[in-house]
């Protein structure tokens, strides 16, 4: 199937941040229309002067207000019109975080057919009114989809398939306000669309106006689980077909929701303080055995690796179910390792250096350095544990909006965890610049080499990694030829009751030469997957990359 996206902007008397959320998506290269719902001056005129085809803004005005799913539907017609395959979703208001949009067109792409929807992460500006009646939807949807395949049925910030979605609007008459979000994506669910979902970010902006009617909105929400729930009696064969199609995994990592509410978080937290690690753990055993048992995607990718991991080792038999809830239980003690080390109780000794003094000697080095640690056992770890003076010197580039609430957690106990860090979704020239600065006054960075870009794209390379190919970042090596620094590799491995270190050269300088950049970018990557898979071998349950690394 082809893939052609477009933007559809509705739009109700919102004009503060509509300029902006429509120069977002023209520089993620989609064509955007504009559906002014009615909206009077001075957003009349401010989405009016929005309308610019040549540079693929198209405006339409519906005189009379037909409610938020009206005008979806109507951009939904002028986007089949132009021939477009999808239509990505977006409010008027601001209040999504549109770096994740990358993720959510990189989903669609891979799953053509699936319904990519927003899964809001929210901050402390959300109304509590607001936020108990999504969690009353919520619960209906599971009840009408027989199913938690939905987790957030309400989102405004989506990717529609545009074949399924015009197919449904033929043949079903939908809620035309408040009520379509959810409406449209059970229906859709019910035809055996697959639904992928993607952490979002979402904030209420100081001084918005919502366009939600509390006691009308919610009436028609009401009449809609009504109708939903009346007439599931008769759509049951095609609902529990569709609960196996919509279980499709999404095949990019950073689109995997975090598991795990924050106040459960916390509530872990609190068991530690309680009885320490080890009653801890025993406390959180069956909260693990419960995410293991519902989490298929990541159940299945764990036993993926076990298996390759066998094969690799030429260990007989297979992995069983119980070696699977090892691998997730091993993940819950990093984590809580990890939080132990950031609030202080590690004890002393935990840490043990295998790096044949490869650490004083970058230390040492004016130039800086720049290390490539991995998801395997707990580089995290490393630093929390290093004196001040040598963790100031850090610079970590992170990707954690799929861990949102651990980080919280962690942040409150322990600020210091979050400093130093980057958040980044691509390495763009301006932070490249700012790394090469600190690099060259002696610093350090901190990159992971096992996961793929966020934004997807093509810079990556298939090399060997446990008996077949697998994609690895490029770009760690051109972060490393841009720095002109040493690169050194980094591992931190659980060893009975201490945390093993171990740290070895890659390269004293990293050069890609213009016509063979390519080959020399797999050479790099190659020979990290070739030390990542040795250390595998040696801890296959701290490999803690719980999605198909190898798609």
């Amino acid at each position: 199937m082809s893939f052609r996206p477009c933007a559809i902007v509705p739009s109700h008397n919102h004009c503060s941040a509509v300029g902006d959320v429509v120069a977002r998506l023209q520089g993620a290269g989609l064509p955007v229309f504009v559906v002014d719902d009615g909206s009077g001056e001075p957003a009349r005129s401010v989405l009016a002067a929005l309308h610019d085809p040549e540079r693929g803004v198209v405006w339409r005005r519906l005189e009379v207000n037909q409610g938020k799913g009206g005008a979806v539907m109507a951009g939904f017609e002028l986007a089949a019109a132009a021939g477009f395959t999808h239509a990505v979703q977006v409010d008027a208001d601001g209040q999504h975080d549109l770096d994740a949009l990358p993720l959510l067109l990189e989903a669609a792409a891979q799953s053509p057919e699936a319904l990519v929807s927003g899964r809001p992460l929210y901050d402390h500006s959300i109304p509590r009114g607001r936020k108990i009646g999504r969690w009353i939807t919520h619960v209906w949807v599971w009840i009408e989809t027989l199913s938690m395949a939905i987790p957030d049925s309400m989102c405004g910030f989506r990717v529609y398939p545009m074949a399924a979605t015009m197919a449904l609007l033929a043949r079903e008459r939908l809620g035309r306000r408040m009520d379509f979000d959810t409406e449209i994506m059970v229906r859709l669910f019910w035809r055996g669309t697959p639904v992928i979902m993607v952490p979002v970010r979402v904030t209420y902006p100081p001084g918005n106006s919502s366009n939600f009617h509390m006691l009308r909105d919610n009436w028609r929400i009401t009449l809609m689980h009504t109708r939903l729930v009346l007439s599931m009696p008769f759509r049951l064969p095609e609902i529990l077909r569709s609960r196996s199609r919509s279980r499709e995994p999404s095949r990019h990592w950073a689109a995997m929701a975090e598991r795990g509410l924050y106040w459960g978080l916390r509530f872990c937290s609190g068991a530690y303080w309680l009885f320490g690690r080890r009653g801890c753990l025993l406390v959180m055993a069956p909260i693990v055995l419960y995410f293991y048992l519902t989490g298929a995607e990541r159940r299945r990718a764990s036993l993926a690796f076990l298996e390759r991991v066998r094969r690799q080792s030429n260990t007989p038999g297979r992995p069983t179910l119980l070696d699977g809830y090892r691998h997730f239980l091993s993940f819950a003690a990093r984590a809580l390792d990890t939080f132990i080390a950031w609030t202080g109780g590690m004890p002393a000794g935990a840490m043990v250096r295998a790096d044949g003094g490869l650490f004083d000697v970058a230390a040492a080095d004016g130039r800086g350095a720049l290390f490539i640690a991995s998801h395997l056992g707990n580089a995290e770890l490393s630093r929390a544990l290093l004196d001040a003076r040598t963790r100031a010197r850090i610079t970590v580039l992170v990707h954690t909006r799929h861990a949102e609430h651990y980080n919280r957690v962690l942040g409150e106990f322990c600020p210091e965890a979050a400093v130093n860090t980057r958040q980044v979704t691509e390495l763009g020239p301006e932070t490249a610049i700012e790394l090469k600065e600190r690099v060259d006054r002696g610093e350090w960075v901190v990159v992971v080499g096992d996961r793929t870009p966020v934004g997807g794209g093509r810079r990556v390379s298939r090399v060997p990694f446990l008996g077949a190919e697998a994609s690895f970042s490029q770009g760690p090596y051109i972060l490393a030829a841009l720095l002109e620094c040493p690169v050194y590799l980094l591992f931190c491995l659980r060893e009975g009751h201490v945390h093993r270190v171990y740290a070895e050269t890659l390269a004293d300088r990293i050069v890609l030469p213009r016509r063979e950049r390519e080959v020399a970018l797999h050479g790099w990557a190659a020979k990290f997957a070739g030390r990542l898979e040795h250390y595998c071998l040696k801890a296959p349950l701290q490999w803690f990359n719980f999605f198909d690394f190898w798609a």
